[in-house]
């Protein structure tokens, strides 16, 4: 049940009306049961002064595009009321009308543009009003009885106005409705949501939360576990068989939806959803439509539903159903636009944003990892919707039509338009080998700095997880995560990767870095150490590309490979034959998977590198000893001697090695594979011929 969050310790730190609206919005977004992502709206009515020293009236409210839960002050716009006022008294006004005005009411004219439904808190002659989103009211708001169920509940305490695309119209009916009940205490907007005011700050989050209890009440006295979803028809199969099918079949599905860009994405097995999967009427209720109109830019009209009895052993079978329906829903759904567009409209990827799978739990698909939560976040919700209204009678959504019309209305558009622009390697994930190293992890944080989301793969999961945890507090919740992996184990690798597929889908990006180095003269070097070479250099390197090949293959994407070779790979170095010859092995065998690759798309590539010691877990162990001895000279003499062979008389950094990885897997080499780009200064000895 939601509860009040409310702290007047923390409430009486607010130094203004508008740091007091700050609180109240973030306390109401931090439950989403009370008001979804990115959606809603708060408003506030003060006094200021202006420019000219003069006391006006003005309202705080919402800013487009930014969420209840972390807004801060910049992110509300302050419009004059005085301006605002006699708009009340238009009959009509277009929502490009409307925008263009509130834009003339602005205090600061560096605030964000005003929220869709600004009119509708000016119009109500409340100081304090809050437009949310909270299950329970939507559910009785979508569902089939929903006017003669509020009035069991609220009695003749509401408002209820039929669905309206929020704008100037919508506003003006909700205040002509409050303004006719003087016994108004909240509106019930049809298929929508809830409005709610108050004197105060604190009345006016103490009614918004009174009165969806009020609604939870009623609707879990009515809730049968037994009956939910038309009672149970599929149980989840167990945790462990719900993530191993799920890793085999997040590769198929990224591959089928990414036709036009690639997609992100992630899995959700929690029991609210394990609980609408195995529905026997959840295909139905899936199909319905929309519960709120803020879903639809993200989770589009309807989820894909895969009509798959579970079973452990029919991998192959659910892999057949998840290619066929994505295929039929993306005809559907380009026949949805055909029948609604309008002209100059720009139809959206066909492909689904919510996959349900019985006995699984939910795929979701975004331009990333972030924006894939989104979606599912918002289907939670609408799962908690339909749980209820069924509790009630019976679900009902927006006409097609009307969804459409939300879907791609420019006003909705413009919150997306507000999102950072993408990258090279947006919609990119990079599968990093000794990510916890100097090179690993300078090639992670430059491919993550222009957009990929990354998996450090290192022996030192702790190191990995450090680099993992910096690169996240820099660029957001799971763009990077670490996996611990001895890159000689056949069946660690494989786990690695199914990580990796059930984390983000599937991978783009490899980069063949972890290594060893040791140092001996020939007819000292041991078969142990001989082998130990060949095992982390050779074998190591065979077994990540070879199952990053077999799964860019079941993508259908193509990739690319790097591999992180050595001037040794071409350079007979002293004392140093078992590396010298794996590293040797490393660059053919990049150039005999380039050769197989192609018709696949896949590339691959080889950076020959020299010397780097900057964070290095090789240069920090006894290597650095074994080199000094192998020149005659002293360890902490090694980075000076290094400088003073190359022609450019340069010292080379893992940023440096970073960049020409970057190269690589970017499209700037679209058309290069089985390449090798040496970046060591200039060391004649190493030069390609």
């Amino acid at each position: 049940m939601v509860q009040s969050l409310w702290e007047k310790s923390k409430a009486q730190q607010a130094k203004s009306t508008l740091d007091e609206l700050v609180y109240r919005s973030n306390l109401i977004g931090a439950d989403r049961r009370v008001c979804n992502w990115g959606g809603g709206n708060t408003s506030s009515k003060t006094t200021i002064q202006d420019f000219r020293g003069n006391e006006v009236e003005v309202m705080y409210v919402k800013g487009s595009g930014s969420d209840l839960a972390t807004m801060k002050s910049g992110n509300f716009t302050g419009l004059r009321m005085e301006d605002i006022r006699p708009l009340f008294d238009r009959d009509s006004m277009s929502d490009e009308e409307m925008v263009a005005y509130l834009g003339h009411c602005m205090v600061d004219a560096k605030d964000p543009r005003a929220s869709i439904e600004t009119l509708l808190h000016a119009f109500l002659p409340f100081k304090h009003v809050d437009h949310t989103h909270p299950d329970a009211i939507i559910s009785l708001c979508c569902a089939h009885n929903g006017k003669a169920t509020a009035q069991e509940i609220f009695g003749d305490r509401f408002v209820w106005v039929p669905y309206v695309r929020p704008g100037f119209t919508l506003s003006k009916m909700i205040a002509e409705g409050v303004l006719a009940n003087p016994k108004a205490e909240l509106v019930l907007m049809e298929k929508h949501g809830l409005v709610t005011w108050g004197d105060t700050s604190e009345d006016c989050y103490a009614q918004t939360i009174r009165v969806i209890s009020e609604a939870e009440s009623y609707i879990e006295a009515r809730v049968s576990d037994e009956k939910l979803f038309g009672g149970p028809k599929h149980a989840p199969l167990a945790s462990d068989i719900r993530r191993s099918l799920a890793s085999e079949v997040m590769p198929v599905i990224r591959g089928a939806v990414s036709d036009v860009k690639k997609m992100i994405l992630s899995f959700d097995d929690q029991k609210d959803v394990l609980d609408f999967v195995g529905g026997k009427e959840s295909p139905r209720l899936s199909q319905v439509g929309a519960a709120c109109p803020d879903h639809l830019v993200h989770t589009k009209v309807v989820p894909l539903f895969i009509d798959w009895t579970p079973d452990a052993d029919d991998v192959e079978g659910l892999k057949t159903k998840l290619i066929e329906g994505i295929a039929k829903y993306k005809e559907q759904y380009i026949a949805y636009f055909e029948r609604n567009h309008h002209e100059g409209d720009v139809m959206f990827e066909a492909a689904p944003r919510v996959i349900l799978i019985p006995g699984i739990g939910m795929i979701n698909t975004g331009k990333s990892w972030a924006n894939s939560q989104v979606s599912g976040a918002l289907y939670h919700r609408a799962i908690a919707v339909m749980r209820g209204a069924t509790a009630l009678v019976d679900f009902v959504s927006l006409s097609e039509n009307e969804s459409y019309n939300v879907e791609y209305w420019p006003l909705e558009l413009y919150k997306l338009s507000l999102a950072p622009a993408e990258t090279e390697f947006s919609r990119q994930i990079a599968f990093i080998t000794g990510g916890a190293g100097g090179i690993g992890s300078a090639a992670a944080r430059r491919l993550v700095s222009e957009g990929a989301h990354v998996v450090l793969a290192d022996l030192n999961l702790e190191g990995a997880q450090q680099v993992a945890e910096e690169i996240n507090a820099k660029y957001g919740e799971n763009r990077a995560f670490a996996v611990k992996m001895d890159v000689t184990d056949e069946e660690a690798v494989q786990r690695a990767y199914r990580e990796t597929s059930i984390t983000y889908g599937g991978v783009d990006v490899i980069v063949n870095n972890a290594g060893l180095a040791t140092s001996s003269p020939f007819d000292e070097t041991s078969l142990k150490e001989w082998n130990l070479n060949m095992n982390v250099l050779g074998t190591g390197y065979f077994l990540v590309a070879r199952e990053a090949f077999s799964l860019m293959k079941v993508q259908g994407l193509g990739g690319s490979m790097v591999f992180v070779g050595s001037k040794n790979s071409v350079y007979a170095g002293k004392n140093v034959t078992a590396y010298s010859s794996a590293k040797a092995l490393e660059a053919h065998l990049a150039r005999c998977i380039a050769a197989e690759g192609g018709e696949y798309g896949i590339r691959v590539n080889t950076i020959l590198p020299d010397a780097i010691l900057q964070g290095s877990a090789i240069w920090n162990s006894n290597w650095r000893n074994e080199r000094a001895a192998a020149y005659g000279i002293e360890p902490e003499q090694l980075e000076e001697h290094y400088r003073k062979r190359t022609t450019l008389l340069v010292n080379i950094y893992p940023q440096d090695i970073a960049e020409g990885i970057a190269y690589f897997a970017s499209s700037r080499s679209s058309k290069t594979t089985g390449c090798m780009l040496t970046i060591d200064g200039g060391v004649p000895a190493a030069f390609t011929r």
